[in-house]
């Protein structure tokens, strides 16, 4: 054992130790950031628009503070970024984390100095945590990459500007920097496609431990690695032994990613976003994510079926329930309050509370007001693919509102890698799994309201094509796994085989 492995495990058992403060005081840990946030931020011009000062109960501030979006805070952020003092946060972010939104355009998310650290100590304890559970920590020693965007910032006014992951680049610590890869140079080239190749021959010959990043770029470089060696990635880096990931859900890549790998390979969750670190995983034999509750952000959640009600009901920590879809709404010491990220969870369990993500509320399908659900869609795909030799690349669902002929149906775009031989039969599994878990679309099926789903198959790097020719190729983009219009299906049929 080396001494940074040694180093790693006593390190390790610390950071696990004293989390078990906040997290076995989940309620109490939750009030003491509600009131630090409220309390420092009373003196900014959020602060006084929302009359913080009078402030002394969540009920309180629930009366004062609306639920927003980014457009709802938009007029506040503009004056952030206009370079002015003290308005959603004392002082101004030291960066803006630059995002692209479907209705906002481009989105300027603050990060702050109180921020930024939370954003790093969830990714290192992450590790932490499996070391502390596993006791594997001979990783440490090998070489690391994060296939993440560039480092290069821009300045907007005073403030550093750029994409989460190339800020999160200038934060690898000392003790990693010789074990970091990419190299720095090859990390600024912009063009996706181009630095996957050229990551590709940087890490050919080194002794790759761990591999991150969204799992559909990480396989776009797995891929590379295999057609240019003609050998499994496991083969090539015999000492790789974890995998981290985050942005989507793994299940619909896991059994193409044991292909490429050649064997299993341990793997860690994360939830991070631009507007702060919420979750990574604790334990490789517990289900979901710990909820960082002790990192500046205060959590509410709204159930996803109420959350387009006129005052849907805002809950706290100490009220949800199991299995329920909730909209995850934050208030930070980035200066974001009672904002909507977009992303909706569900708790599988209470104590240590852990959340899988269900998906985003802007992505479902209702189109008949069925209520699908990003989560539906995974599971059902993955069921079907269970003890099959059909494996895929990547894959949406959008309505079919107005076919040629028939009743209306789920239409699903799947890039195959390796296809079923029967692809009715394959539809016919997956609408089965759809109906058991969503009673909505179960009911529109046997009312006859909507025809079973359909399969258009896809070519081979259909997506990646996609997404390139949206400008969203690599990075911290995802392909959207539902959509309640024709928008994307459109784009995507002309890739249909």
């Amino acid at each position: 054992m080396s001494l940074k492995s040694f180093a790693a495990k006593i390190f390790a058992k610390q950071v696990v130790k004293k989390s078990q403060q906040w997290i076995e005081n989940p309620v109490e840990t939750q009030q003491r950031v509600f009131n630090q946030l409220v309390s420092n931020a009373s003196a900014t011009k959020f602060g006084k628009d929302h009359d913080f000062n009078n402030i002394t109960s969540y009920e309180d501030y629930k009366a004062r503070v609306p639920v927003r979006d980014y457009e709802g805070l938009k007029h506040y952020v503009e004056e952030v970024v206009e370079g002015k003092e003290d308005i959603l946060w004392p002082g101004k972010p030291i960066y803006f984390a630059k995002t692209s939104g479907t209705t906002s355009g481009v989105k300027y998310i603050p990060i702050t100095k109180d921020s930024m650290p939370s954003h790093i100590e969830a990714a290192r304890n992450a590790i932490l945590f499996y070391i502390a559970e596993t006791g594997n920590a001979a990783f440490v020693d090998g070489k690391m990459i994060f296939l993440q965007g560039s480092p290069i910032l821009k300045e907007k006014n005073g403030v550093k500007l750029g994409r989460l992951s190339g800020i999160v680049a200038h934060y690898v610590p000392g003790y990693l920097q010789k074990n970091r890869m990419p190299s720095w140079e090859t990390n600024c080239i912009e063009d996706w496609e181009t630095k996957v190749d050229t990551i590709v021959d940087e890490t050919l010959k080194e002794d790759m431990s761990v591999i991150s990043g969204i799992p559909s770029w990480v396989q776009m470089y797995f891929e590379r690695l295999e057609q240019k060696t003609g050998k499994k990635v496991g083969t090539i880096f015999p000492n790789f032994k974890l995998f981290i990931y985050g942005g989507v859900n793994f299940e619909p890549y896991r059994a193409k990613f044991n292909e490429l790998i050649g064997r299993t390979v341990p793997s860690i969750e994360l939830f991070p976003a631009s507007e702060g670190f919420f979750a990574y995983q604790d334990s490789q034999t517990a289900k979901g994510m710990l909820l960082l509750l002790n990192s500046g952000i205060f959590y509410e959640f709204i159930k996803s079926d109420e959350f387009f009600e006129e005052n849907s009901n805002r809950l706290t920590i100490g009220e949800v329930e199991l299995g329920v879809n909730y909209v995850l709404i934050i208030s930070s010491n980035a200066g974001l309050w009672s904002y909507n990220v977009g992303d909706t969870v569900q708790f599988t369990s209470l104590s240590p509370y852990r959340v899988i993500v269900s998906g985003r509320i802007k992505h479902y399908i209702s189109a008949f007001g069925e209520h699908v659900i990003a989560k539906e869609v995974e599971q059902a795909m993955q069921a079907a693919l269970k003890n099959t030799d059909i494996s895929i690349n990547e894959f949406t669902v959008a309505p079919q509102i107005t076919p040629k002929e028939g009743l209306p149906y789920h239409e699903w775009f799947i890039e195959f890698e390796n296809a079923p031989k029967d692809l009715e039969t394959f539809a016919a599994t997956i609408d089965k799994e759809m109906q058991e878990q969503n009673t909505y679309y179960d009911d529109l099926i046997t009312g006859k309201v909507l025809q079973p789903l359909k399969i258009t198959m896809l070519q081979k790097n259909a997506f990646t094509s996609y997404m390139k020719s949206l400008g969203k190729l690599g990075g911290q983009n995802k392909v959207q796994r539902l959509s309640n219009d024709r928008d994307m299906a459109n784009k995507l049929s002309d890739y249909k085989i």
